[in-house]
Parts: C-alpha cells; sequence; structure tokens
C-alpha cells in the first residue's frame, strides 16, 4: 500500500504506516551534469571530427592533437554524459520501485560530488597526455582507484535502499540495474591491474596477446554493463511511464535479462579476428556475439511493443519520440554488432571507420536519445515547473535525427571504402592503392558531412540546455516534497507455492518443463535481492573465467621466440611517449595474416610472442595512418622520420597527420628512465646492465640516433636535436618489428619456443 498524503494532526504517519519523502535534489543535479557533460563530450567530438578533414585544427598545441582529445571525448561522452544519465535514472526510479528515500543522502553527495571531480581529473590529465592507453580505460592509476571508491559508494547507497525497501518484489529495472553495479566492479578492477612507475605512470600487468584479451574482455562489456544494461533498465522504467502503458511481456524481461547478462560477457574477443589472439578465443567470441542477437531483439521488441495502444501519442509526444528512435537503434546496433563479429564480416571492417559508425549510432541513437528523452520527462516533474517548450523539444528531436543520419551514413561508406580499397588488386597481382595516403584524401569529403551532422546533434543537446534552465527559472522558491506512506516489509513473509504443471498425461520431465516456463520460481527470487545479486555475481563471474583461465594457463596461447627481447632502456622511454601522444588512436600495431596486409605491410604477420613485453599491447582498433608493427624493418630512416614528425604534409603531401614539433623541442628526461626499467623488470622483463646502466645506455642510443641523422641530412643542424623526445620515439619506432628477422641464437631454447626465420614464417 502506497499513498501521498499529509500526516495526520499529531505529524505521525496512520498506524501501520511510514512517512518519508523521495530525495529529487540529487536527481536534480546528475540531470543537469549530463546534459552540461554531454555538450562537453560532444563539443570535442566535433573538434576531432573537424581535425580530420583538416588537421590544422590541432592548431599546432599538444593538448589539442587528435591522439589526445580522442581518449577525451570517449570518455566524456561514455562515463560523463552517460555516466551521470544512468545515475540520474537509478536515483530517481530506485526510490519509487523501492517505495524508500535514498539509503544515505551523505552518500548521495559524495557519490555525485566523487564522480564529477573524476570526470574533471580525466578532463585535465588526458590532453596533457597521461593515459594508459587502452580504450575506454585511458585514465590512469590513481583515478582508476577514486573510480572504484566511488563506485562501492554507489553500490552501498543502492543496496542499502534495497534493504530497507517496502516494496517486496524488485521490478525489472532494478534488476539490471543490479547486474551493471556487479559487473562494472569486477571488469573495471581487473582490466585495470597495473604497477604503478610513477605519481602517474604505471605499466599494466598483462602483457601482449593477454592484454589485448582483457582489455576487450572489459571493453566490450563496458559497452554491455555501462551502456547496455543500465539503459535497458532506464527503458523498463521510464518508457511504460511515458505512454502510461503496463510493460508488454514480463516474462520476455526475464529472458531478456538473464541471457544477457551470461552471453554478453563471453562476446569480447570477437575485436580481435585475425590478430596474434588464439584463434579459439575469437572464434569462441563470434559465436557468442551471434547467439546475443536474439535476446537483444527480445529486448527491443519488449520495449516497442509497450507501445501497443499508445501509438497515436508517439505522433504527438517528442518525448515518446525519443525514446521510441533510441529503442530501435538499440535493435540496429544489437543486430550490426553480431554480423561484425563474423570472421568474414570483420576481415572486412575492422580497422575502417565502419567501425566508428557502428558504435556512434549506439551511442548517439541509442544511448544519446533515451537520455535525452528521460532527461525531457523529468525536467516538469523534478523542477515542478511545466517544460519551457515543447516546440523547442521537438526541434531538438528532428535536429538530432537528421545530424545522426548524417553522421553515421557517411562513415558507413568512409569505412566500406577504407576497407575495399586496402585489399583491392590490380590484374598484375599488385595493390592497386599501395600508397595508404591514398586510402585517406579519399575519404576527406565524407569526414566534412560528419562534421555538420555533429554540429546538429550538438546544437540539440544545447537546445536541450536552454530548455532545462528556462524550465529550472520557473521553479518554485521552495520545491514542494510530498510525504510518501507506504506499509514496511512484513516480517515472515511467505510466496504463495508455484502453481503446479498444467499438463496432463505427460512425463515428469515434461511437467517440471511447464512448471519452469512459467517463471512463477523467478518471482521467488524477485523478493530475494541477495539471492539474485548472488546469482548475477555467479553469472558474471563464471562467463569471464571460462575464457581468461584457458587464456592463462595455457602456454600455448603465448608461444616464446628465441629473438624476442625487451626493449631497450631509450626505447621504452620512446614507447612511453608514443603511449603519451595517443598514437594508438590512429595506427595500429598488428599486420593480419591477410595477402592485402603483408603485401603492404613486408615482413610477415604478426605473431603472439612478439608482444610478450608490449605492457600495455598497441593493436590500436583503427588505421586512419598505416599500420606501424614492422616500420622498423621497412623505413629505417631516422631523417625521414623527423621530418615527418616535424612537419608531416613535408613528407606525405594530403596527408591529416598533424606537426608533432614539440617532440623536437622537449628535452628527455633521463632521471625517469631508470624507474620505468625497474618497473619493467619487476613485470618479467629480464634486464640485465639495464638495471644498473639505465640513463648512460639511453645516453650512447641517442646519441647513436643523433650521428645517423647527421649522416643521412649532413645539411641540417643537427645540434638542437641533442637529448630531445624525437630521438626516444625514432629509437622505439626503429625497434618495432625487427626482433622476428634477427638471426637465432646458436641454442635454441627448449620448451615451447618457436623458432622463426627471417620472413616471420612459423617452421
Amino acid at each position: 500500500m502506497t499513498t501521498v498524503a499529509p500526516t495526520d494532526a499529531a505529524g505521525s504517519a496512520p498506524s501501520g504506516l511510514d512517512s518519508f519523502t523521495y530525495d529529487d535534489d540529487i536527481t536534480r543535479k546528475f540531470v543537469l551534469a549530463t546534459i552540461i557533460w554531454g555538450i562537453v563530450g560532444m563539443l570535442v567530438g566535433v573538434i576531432i571530427a573537424t581535425q580530420m578533414a583538416l588537421p590544422a585544427a590541432n592548431f599546432d598545441t599538444p593538448w589539442l592533437t587528435f591522439g589526445r582529445l580522442r581518449p577525451l571525448h570517449t570518455n566524456a561522452v561514455i562515463f560523463a554524459f552517460a555516466g551521470n544519465a544512468i545515475f540520474a535514472a537509478v536515483y530517481y526510479s530506485s526510490q519509487r520501485l523501492l517505495k524508500a528515500r535514498m539509503f544515505s543522502d551523505l552518500l548521495s553527495r559524495i557519490h555525485f560530488w566523487g564522480w564529477q571531480l573524476i570526470i574533471v581529473s580525466a578532463a585535465i590529465t588526458l590532453p596533457l597526455g597521461i593515459s594508459q592507453s587502452k580504450e575506454y580505460a585511458e585514465l590512469e592509476w590513481p583515478i582508476d582507484i577514486a573510480v572504484v571508491l566511488i563506485w562501492v559508494v554507489f553500490a552501498i547507497n543502492f543496496f542499502g535502499t534495497v534493504a530497507r525497501r517496502r516494496e517486496r518484489h524488485l521490478y525489472v529495472a532494478l534488476w539490471f540495474y543490479i547486474a551493471t553495479i556487479i559487473a562494472i566492479a569486477v571488469l573495471y578492477i581487473f582490466n585495470n591491474l597495473v604497477l604503478p612507475v610513477t605519481a602517474l605512470k604505471s605499466y599494466s600487468v598483462y602483457a601482449g596477446v593477454q592484454d589485448a584479451f582483457m582489455q576487450w574482455w572489459y571493453g566490450h562489456n563496458a559497452v554491455a554493463f555501462f551502456l547496455t544494461t543500465p539503459f535497458l533498465g532506464l527503458m523498463y522504467y521510464f518508457l511504460p511511464k511515458a505512454a502510461n502503458r503496463p510493460v508488454f511481456s514480463y516474462k520476455l524481461s526475464i529472458l531478456h535479462f538473464w541471457t544477457i547478462v551470461f552471453i554478453y560477457i563471453w562476446a569480447g574477443p570477437h575485436h580481435l579476428h585475425y590478430t596474434a589472439l588464439p584463434a579459439w578465443a575469437s572464434t569462441l567470441g563470434m559465436l557468442f556475439s551471434l547467439m546475443l542477437w536474439m535476446p537483444s531483439w527480445g529486448g527491443m521488441l519488449n520495449g516497442l511493443l509497450t507501445l501497443r495502444g499508445a501509438w497515436n501519442k508517439v505522433a504527438e509526444d517528442p518525448i515518446l519520440k525519443f525514446f521510441v528512435l533510441g529503442v530501435t537503434f538499440y535493435g540496429m546496433s544489437t543486430f550490426e554488432g553480431p554480423m561484425l563479429s563474423i570472421k568474414s564480416v570483420n576481415a572486412l571492417s575492422h580497422y575502417t571507420d565502419w567501425t566508428i559508425a557502428h558504435v556512434h549510432a549506439g551511442a548517439l541513437g541509442w544511448v544519446g536519445f533515451m537520455s535525452f528523452g528521460m532527461a525531457y520527462w523529468l525536467f516538469p516533474r523534478i523542477f515542478q515547473a511545466p517544460l519551457f517548450s515543447k516546440k523547442l523539444m521537438a526541434l531538438h528531436f528532428w535536429g538530432a535525427t537528421i545530424g545522426l543520419a548524417l553522421y553515421v551514413i557517411p562513415i558507413y561508406f568512409a569505412g566500406l571504402t577504407q576497407g575495399l580499397m586496402w585489399r583491392a588488386f590490380d590484374s598484375n597481382g599488385m595493390l592497386m592503392y599501395g600508397e595508404f595516403l591514398e586510402t585517406v584524401t579519399k575519404l576527406i569529403p565524407l569526414y566534412w558531412i560528419r562534421v555538420v551532422g555533429g554540429l546538429l546533434y550538438l546544437s540539440g543537446a544545447v537546445l536541450c540546455l536552454h530548455n532545462l534552465a528556462m524550465t529550472w527559472k520557473a521553479r518554485p522558491k521552495t520545491y514542494d516534497e510530498p510525504v510518501i506512506q507506504a506499509a514496511p516489509l512484513a516480517p515472515g513473509y511467505v510466496d504463495d507455492p508455484i502453481p503446479p504443471s498444467r499438463l496432463r498425461a505427460v512425463t515428469n520431465t515434461a511437467r517440471k518443463l511447464d512448471v519452469f516456463s512459467q517463471m512463477r520460481w523467478h518471482r521467488n527470487w524477485e523478493r530475494l535481492p541477495l539471492k539474485l545479486t548472488i546469482w548475477v555475481t555467479i553469472a558474471v563471474i563464471v562467463a569471464s573465467l571460462g575464457e581468461i583461465i584457458p587464456m592463462f594457463l595455457i602456454r600455448s596461447n603465448v608461444p616464446t621466440i628465441a629473438t624476442v627481447s625487451p626493449y631497450t632502456p631509450l626505447e621504452l622511454y620512446g614507447r612511453d611517449i608514443y603511449v603519451s601522444e595517443g598514437c594508438y588512436n590512429c595506427h595500429s600495431q598488428m599486420v593480419r595474416p591477410m595477402r592485402h596486409e603483408t603485401e603492404r605491410y613486408p615482413g610477415g604477420y604478426s605473431q603472439a610472442g612478439e608482444f610478450i613485453y608490449d605492457r600495455p599491447f598497441q593493436w590500436g582498433s583503427r588505421r586512419i595512418g598505416p599500420d606501424l608493427h614492422r616500420i622498423g624493418q621497412n623505413n629505417t630512416s631516422v631523417s625521414w622520420h623527423i621530418r615527418h614528425f616535424n612537419n608531416p604534409d613535408d613528407i606525405s603531401p594530403g596527408t591529416i597527420m598533424p606537426s608533432y614539433e614539440w617532440l623536437l623541442e622537449n628535452e628527455i628526461d633521463y632521471d625517469a628512465i631508470a624507474g620505468k626499467v625497474r618497473a619493467a623488470a619487476a613485470l618479467g622483463a629480464p634486464y640485465g646492465e639495464e638495471l644498473e646502466q639505465a640513463e648512460a645506455l639511453a645516453r650512447v642510443q641517442a646519441e647513436e640516433i643523433l650521428q645517423r641523422y647527421r649522416e643521412e641530412a649532413p645539411e641540417e643542424d643537427a645540434t638542437a636535436l641533442a637529448d630531445r623526445d624525437v630521438l626516444a620515439l625514432v629509437a622505439y619506432l626503429l625497434r618495432l618489428g625487427t626482433d622476428i628477422a634477427k638471426p637465432l641464437p646458436v641454442e635454441e631454447p627448449e620448451g615451447d619456443t618457436l623458432a622463426r626465420g627471417a620472413e616471420g614464417s612459423t617452421p
């Protein structure tokens, strides 16, 4: 029993009822943060989209380069925009679904301000080049610790509210919130296990193939449990509320929830088809990705069919338009995702802009439209004033819809163009587009159309902020806080017995299946939050360990190669510069075993044993520039690299790579090199004299690189480049992919070591 009524004359609730109020102030805070950070994240997105067509938009400034701003854009959209939207939805809906005020107002405020501080920390550190360089996990270790602590605060506040609830059974939206809290905790902690090197630098405890596996176990499931499950919870609460209709199917909700929770975890390795990841792992990821299609569409249909009998409202209400289009994009994305996991399709799409179009269709279509729809529904309720302008809301919807179309459609074409051009051969069996730059300049007009689409979508968010501000301006001087009255949960409650089978003249097995299919047993689980949470945790952990254990325990997954050795101190320092500048955002380091790749990047395809000292891995997920894994074999000119960093257009006319002239000005921090070497050694790199002479060896190698530059470019003044960062970065690039071509030692190691010839072939 729940009512909204005043207390009696004595100020107390009627006998048997508790009186309480909801905390909508925390919802107001998160909604405002959602819109503001959404504008920031989308603005950065427009800036980097412009840089793709006009590299001068970097303004020759280190902290405004594409490589540094792209991680800021993804983190702002995912953790700032989507994150605050999730928390707004959870705090508003949970109180009403549980008939209880949040467990602690103090924890709510700590959560809010702590999360905003984390976002600000990301906005400062990422443009400064302080990054772990793993997608959606770029934040360095002190910020990671803060994320975990704030997540624990959120979890305590949520589960504390569940414990003091006055509604016995948990509604479906709450199941998805529970799955989000549990899964993100597991994913974030284990993917971000690192060894700190300095206060703002760390090395992953995983290396190479295993690091790539863990990253995409996390990366794909960050999409699953941060951008999918909480927004499904949002859908199950706010869509029925906006339509004033019950959810279409309770049973479909159950099937949707448990299949999503268990199956999604396995799908991550499909991001690594045809890489050095063992084939069994990527195949397993593909199979589970394909299985995801049906439960995902079950959820989509459950959402859309909730509108049965209310489609006339969709024509009139922009809020429902946002929800309907959001759910539709969820269906589109969850069909395309499994399709892209098929190896033959992935061979064409991987490393191309097709992936970028797919991601943005989900992020802007599903997450964006659901967030804006929720925000507009909440504005008049949390500010207790009529929405300022329904016409502006409608304008936002149509502008964002057109903007999204102008964004994703040309990028789909760009991705297909890239994939087909990379693999095109002429009648003589030669690459038709041998110069990688030819595949870039072809896309510039499409990139400009994307900029226009991004501006339209951003403009819609600005309209939303204006609508919010004007609605807030009309708020009452003091918010009304209705007193809610509800009966506390009675102790000793016993569920009604599960009805027996409806079948007659059948076997006992058939009867049991009939009872199971009625799903009344799940109704019992819904009144036992601890049991439900434990089963969610078991599902997440079992599915994770099903892949992780064999990946780490079977030695043949990462065979060693006799000629592979750790990076020298200077190369290790140069690799950290590569990471800091975000080079992985444009360049991959993974030559796949396909003819068009081995022809384009001679030296043999990339092999697992080559990456055993790469912490973190640098395989990348996109090629705006050529793959670099064999560049140490194919381009050994020091002067070319230095000129390329100083003025890329001088070397490659028409390139969209910006200048990195500061690399020719910043001095190598030799004092920091010894600490990096010690950390790498602690993680297993077999260093010898490097541990004691790291700085001296780095200085010697830097001078050798500089001397080569003097010989190659005698007309240039090499003195100004002495001890500059560019020497360390060039040293790293000259090392890439060369171990495979070294002569084998006289005595081959025993065990699972594989000897590799000069061309990288397996004996």
